[in-house]
């Protein structure tokens, strides 16, 4: 939804797991550094967690112009001084604009911890594996990889909606779909980082908790 004259965008579920994923990253990311978001979307979550998440630095990224532009609005309307501006990124390139010379975080903060919400199943599975191999070149040891969404475990679905929702999603798009946890868990382990952490969140979601190992 969006209103004349206006680049903001919103996205209904941001109202619905927005505190609920603040109350978890508030207990699993590093306590200081910058937090990297993929697919920031409407940039709703960025300019909630942002201001709450303090004193870390937040640095929103979207491969779409037009919901940059949303980012920005939103930063505008609900400014924040540890917020930097979005920028392109796209988790499926192999090499991700924020590991270019011509990227320098606003402040200098290296980058600790990258968190994707509702990526991996709204996306072709190319994009889970450049997400892995990105968050396994740029976290340092003990950085975080925060990964919000439905998930299928041993192979089955864990509620008839989410089984319901992947029908959705692949009518859509053939590539997208709820992935098995145990296929994103390897893929994370070809890339250094190792589960932590899942934790059960409202509406048949799960977070996913990694880290880059050593």
């Amino acid at each position: 939804m969006n209103y004349p004259n206006d680049a903001r965008r919103f996205a209904p579920a941001t109202q619905r797991n927005r505190e609920p994923i603040l109350k978890v990253l508030r207990r699993v990311l590093p306590p200081t550094g910058t937090v990297l978001e993929v697919a920031s979307g409407s940039g709703e979550h960025a300019i909630f967690f942002a201001p709450r998440l303090k004193p870390r630095f937040w640095q929103p990224s979207e491969p779409e112009a037009l919901l940059r532009e949303s980012i920005l609005a939103w930063m505008k309307e609900v400014p924040s001084d540890n917020l930097f501006p979005p920028i392109p990124l796209n988790v499926a390139d192999s090499v991700w604009s924020i590991e270019s010379s011509d990227y320098s975080p606003v402040n200098g903060s290296k980058i600790t911890a990258i968190i994707a919400i509702n990526l991996i199943h709204i996306s072709p599975f190319t994009a889970t594996l450049g997400l892995m191999a990105g968050a396994g070149r740029i976290l340092p040891r003990g950085g975080i990889l925060y990964l919000y969404g439905p998930f299928k475990r041993g192979g089955k679905h864990t509620a008839p909606s989410n089984e319901n929702f992947d029908e959705t999603l692949q009518q859509q798009n053939p590539e997208w779909g709820v992935r098995n946890l145990e296929d994103v868990e390897r893929v994370a382990g070809e890339n250094g980082l190792s589960l932590l952490e899942i934790v059960e969140m409202p509406t048949n979601n799960l977070s996913v908790i990694l880290s880059r190992k050593g």
